[in-house]
């Protein structure tokens, strides 16, 4: 098949920038001595996940009940939660699993704690959670701080429960995507964000070590980090033994147009474009000149950030991923994506284009298909297995 045989809107993955992606980042895990647990929440497809596994990542992360459901029914038999589950039915869900599968999942609070012991401490085996700390994305997780005190004072209330074990600690530098402040490089930024989201997790595994009732070494704890760009600028290092064991991006099979604009991948790197029509053309009256594509709210997402213009970069030629400088994505409806026209640009209904999304996870998250591309053919597709839930 074609490209011009496909219904649009279509989600694309150029296969040869797939691969590269997933050969980065497993060499990076590789050169750092770090397990490669990859987040499957940006592709969700079982077909992506085993290539991971393939080429030598450890576990899968997912985050939700759902996706954790789905990808032990197709055979994976290592799945971390990298979320603080709560609930007896979402807890009763993952213990069900555990008969097939390794699981984990991360609290952050002692009310958290209490409800995951409360279901697993009837269990044969104690189910294996971190602790997730909050190393300066200010989200979830208790806070990293110089002593350290909260992070010590769950780690022994979880440690005094039973059903449960300690088994690490893991966080998220959600930071990394603020970009740089006034006197920063985007790589220094990236930089920074990867330095604190080691060397603050380090130091609380090195107040867990010294805590009375928690007993934790640099042999047995898991520490977990890791998003696409701080994983960019990562180096480990080791603190009194510590060292990070375990990294989790996701965005990095797909990159887009956020990790471009923070300077953690290039245009050139982003193997996620949706293919859509242009179905209407108009000039207004203040003499702008506008086209509508078939691709709005529901392919795209309304998620900006650092750097980004408008909802996307229109590419002029998808195979050397040079973007259109006379088109801009600048807004958003439920099924039309609205660009405007300047300079050369001059579209046509009926004209195709080919748009690298903002955030290529909530991109996936609302279809049903990848179409693997090689250049002008498609040469498979792959579902988008753990939709919903």
């Amino acid at each position: 098949m074609t490209l011009s045989a496909l219904s649009t809107p279509a989600l694309l993955i150029e296969q040869s920038r797939l691969q590269e992606n997933l050969a980065a980042m497993q060499a990076t895990a590789d050169a750092n001595d770090v397990t490669l647990r990859p987040h499957v929440k940006t592709h969700k497809s079982v077909a992506i996940a085993e290539q991971q596994q393939q080429r030598g990542a450890t576990g899968l992360t997912v985050a939700t009940v759902h996706e954790a459901e789905a990808f032990v029914a197709a055979g994976f038999d290592d799945v971390r939660v990298a979320y603080p589950v709560v609930g007896r039915p979402k807890h009763e869900r993952l213990r069900a699993l555990r008969a097939a599968a390794t699981l984990s999942f991360t609290v952050d609070t002692m009310a958290g704690a209490d409800q995951a012991s409360a279901v697993y401490a009837g269990a044969d085996n104690p189910v294996e959670v971190l602790m997730e700390v909050d190393v300066g994305h200010g989200r979830c997780g208790v806070h990293w701080a110089d002593d350290a005190a909260a992070a010590v004072a769950l780690a022994q209330h979880i440690a005094s429960l039973p059903g449960l074990q300690l088994a690490g600690i893991l966080t998220h530098a959600g930071q990394a995507y603020d970009g740089p402040s006034d006197d920063e490089t985007a790589k220094g930024a990236l930089r920074r964000a990867a330095r604190h989201e080691r060397d603050r997790m380090l130091s609380v595994a090195c107040a867990l070590a010294e805590a009375d009732g928690v007993d934790v070494t640099p042999d047995d704890l898991e520490i977990s980090v890791g998003s696409t760009p701080s994983m960019a600028a990562f180096t480990n290092a080791e603190r009194d033994g510590f060292r990070v064991t375990e990294i989790r991006p996701g965005n990095y099979v797909m990159h887009d147009a956020m990790q471009v604009a923070l300077g953690a991948a290039t245009l050139g790197d982003c193997a996620l474009t949706v293919l859509t029509t242009v179905v209407s053309t108009q000039q207004k009256p203040d003499g702008t000149a506008h086209a509508f594509v078939d691709a709005g709210k529901k392919v795209f997402t309304t998620d900006t950030g650092y750097g980004t213009d408008g909802h996307g970069i229109a590419l002029a030629d998808a195979a050397q991923m040079r973007p259109h400088p006379g088109l801009r994505v600048d807004h958003l409806s439920e099924e039309h994506g609205w660009l405007t026209m300047t300079g050369d640009a001059d579209l046509t209904v009926g004209d195709r284009l080919r748009i690298v999304p903002n955030h290529a996870c909530v991109t996936v998250a609302n279809q049903d298909t990848l179409h693997v591309v090689d250049g002008p053919s498609v040469v498979d597709a792959w579902s988008v297995d753990a939709r919903g839930g």
